[in-house]
């Protein structure tokens, strides 16, 4: 079955650009111009979007924020189109759920490669996604539903802050460098910074409450969740 991409991008250019090269490379794509319209296709599940950050009205940053904050769509990769630099942009995305950056002026090649990577990862988190209840105290992480509970209250997490929970709750005790999450987590093929580890860990304790007592900074090397 082929996988649908939504393209979303105020640029009519960088639209039909991007849908040329996706579609040669067989997959189905669906468009968008403006920010409420993404957030409509959005609803029609597609396997991955890649979304303008700079969009009058609903700019990208918005669109992630209202699909990772939509328990129907918080689960879909999203790649962001910019034509800005700076790690503050960057990191921003990241801490809203992102799953890459691709810059412009854009390069085909390139984007074809970034999005082959994206997709991979999510085939493989979803294939290899086991039945499997992981319980630390009143904890309860449920790696197929993608769900956590505290207590009988459900939280509600987006996909990256999810996988780096459920790995530490997963190994105990075990001490996972920024750069060990990193390689697991988002993958070594994606260049991220170190603080974005640090952006994920601290969303994460916030929801978890009290229950985030469990979770550990170990000075200089990483975190760990306590056995």
């Amino acid at each position: 079955m082929r996988k649908r991409i939504l393209v979303v991008d105020d640029e009519e250019d960088i639209v039909h650009l991007i849908t040329y090269n996706l579609r040669k490379e067989g997959y189905e794509v669906i468009s968008a111009f403006e920010g409420n319209a993404a957030l409509d296709r959005a609803l029609t599940i597609p396997d991955l979007i890649i979304l303008d950050v700079m969009m009058p009205g609903v700019d990208g940053f918005e669109v992630c924020k209202r699909l990772k904050a939509n328990p129907a769509t918080a689960q879909i990769p999203v790649v962001f189109l910019t034509a800005r630099s700076g790690e503050v942009d960057e990191i921003f995305g990241l801490e809203l759920g992102a799953d890459d950056f691709i810059r412009k002026p854009i390069s085909p090649r390139k984007l074809v490669a970034r999005v082959k990577a994206v997709v991979r990862r999510s085939e493989t988190a979803d294939e290899t996604a086991e039945r499997a209840v992981i319980q630390a105290g009143r904890l309860q992480i449920d790696k197929t539903r993608f769900t956590v509970r505290v207590g009988n209250k459900e939280l509600f997490f987006p996909r990256r802050e999810f996988e780096v929970l459920a790995l530490l709750v997963a190994h105990k005790g075990k001490v996972f460098s920024r750069e060990m999450l990193l390689n697991q987590i988002w993958g070594s093929d994606v260049v991220v910074v170190d603080r974005t580890v640090d952006v994920h860990i601290r969303r994460i304790r916030e929801k978890l409450g009290a229950e985030a007592n469990g979770l550990e900074t170990v000075k200089g090397v990483g975190y760990r969740f306590r056995e």
